[in-house]
């Protein structure tokens, strides 16, 4: 198979893409993959990597207020336009796919108008901006929450797949704890906001930990980088919290949790679906259309999962919320019971045989 994947701007939309070329070419070793995304973010640094040809585009997203900078932006989208058409007639992909972004708009809509099959992934249970643009220039769109349907008009080019980060999630190994210097007997809650951290969060989080004082259970609070230093030297732990700037493959200490306290981004929801670990969510606020509150409520309606809002973290409820959940077995099997289910175990899978009808309606 040929095909060209776009899509960029966060790991939410990056590792849905890489997940779905890993599949392509475990189906297909052959397979010539092209990735199109922006000159300046991190896709720029992660797909070469991953040894995938790369081509950049200098774009920008849109501001939602007036701005002078959306002139710019149009300028660059107008000259996108022109330099994907030709590198898409170069390559002639059997199938183009794009997995959100401002970045897979003009990609999309040019394959589309070249007559080239095309495939939207879309992560979140709201839609970004880009794929509901992309909604009339998309043959199949494949979303992650049952909810998202009813988001776009066409429903006959609409199939629910799921996320395929959560397969990376199964397949990798689980942490031994004792390399994290945590107790392998003791129930473990893992406290994260995101790779890069949540500075308000943290903020709050940091006044809460000598709250855990004398619990049965472990604490495991990931920072964030930019954070880690200060919170290490100005904040006294008790010895059941543990606090680390980052963990690389955070899907093998997932496996080793009890409890997670997270966002709501879509790559994590995945994660957290496949590997059935009870949540309390604290959405970032801070995100297109609320998003990722959105997202959270998606598990707590079907009793999957608890919501604890940003601006409630204050004092200790966050605190009797894990003590609440731990200590209830009933509640937190039931937690566990309904997660059961919710999330796709063959997301790639069933994404590669929309892929490859599609290939084969040509």
């Amino acid at each position: 198979m040929r095909a060209i994947v776009c899509g960029g701007g966060t790991g939410g939309h990056i590792y849905p893409a890489l997940a779905i070329i890993n599949k392509i070419k475990e189906e297909e070793p052959n397979s010539d993959i092209l990735y199109i995304g922006t000159h300046n973010r991190m896709e720029k640094d992660i797909i070469p990597k991953n040894n995938i040809n790369y081509f950049g585009l200098r774009m920008y997203g849109l501001k939602r207020s007036l701005s002078l900078s959306n002139i710019k932006t149009a300028y660059y989208y107008l000259e996108a336009l022109k330099k994907v058409k030709k590198v898409i007639k170069d390559f002639n992909p059997d199938i183009v796919i794009g997995v959100g972004g401002y970045v897979t708009a003009p990609v999309i809509q040019t394959a589309k108008k070249l007559g080239y099959k095309t495939l939207i992934h879309e992560q979140n249970s709201i839609p970004g901006l880009s794929n509901r643009h992309l909604e009339k220039y998309a043959d199949k769109i494949a979303v992650s929450f049952e909810s998202s349907k009813t988001y776009f008009k066409n429903q006959d080019k609409i199939v629910y797949t799921g996320n395929p980060c959560g397969e990376n999630a199964i397949k990798s190994k689980k942490v031994d704890k004792k390399e994290l210097n945590l107790t392998p007997n003791k129930k473990l809650v893992l406290i994260v906001m995101g790779s890069l951290g949540s500075l308000k969060v943290n903020e709050k989080i940091t006044k809460m930990l000598p709250m855990f004082n004398e619990r049965d259970y472990e604490v495991l609070f990931i920072t964030g980088k930019d954070y880690y230093e200060e919170i290490k030297e100005n904040v006294k732990c008790p010895s059941n919290v543990k606090i680390v700037p980052y963990i690389d493959n955070l899907s093998s200490v997932m496996k080793a949790t009890d409890l997670m306290v997270s966002r709501a981004g879509a790559s994590t929801m995945s994660e957290i679906m496949s590997l059935e670990i009870p949540t309390i969510f604290v959405p970032s606020p801070y995100v297109t259309d609320n998003h990722q509150f959105k997202n959270a409520n998606d598990l707590v309606e079907k009793g999957a999962a608890l919501l604890v809002e940003e601006k409630d973290l204050d004092g200790d409820k966050l605190v009797r919320t894990i003590d609440n959940v731990l200590r209830d077995r009933l509640k937190y099997n039931k937690l566990k019971e309904n997660l059961k289910g919710i999330g796709s175990k063959n997301s790639s899978g069933k994404i590669y045989k929309i892929l490859k009808d599609l290939v084969e309606e040509k």
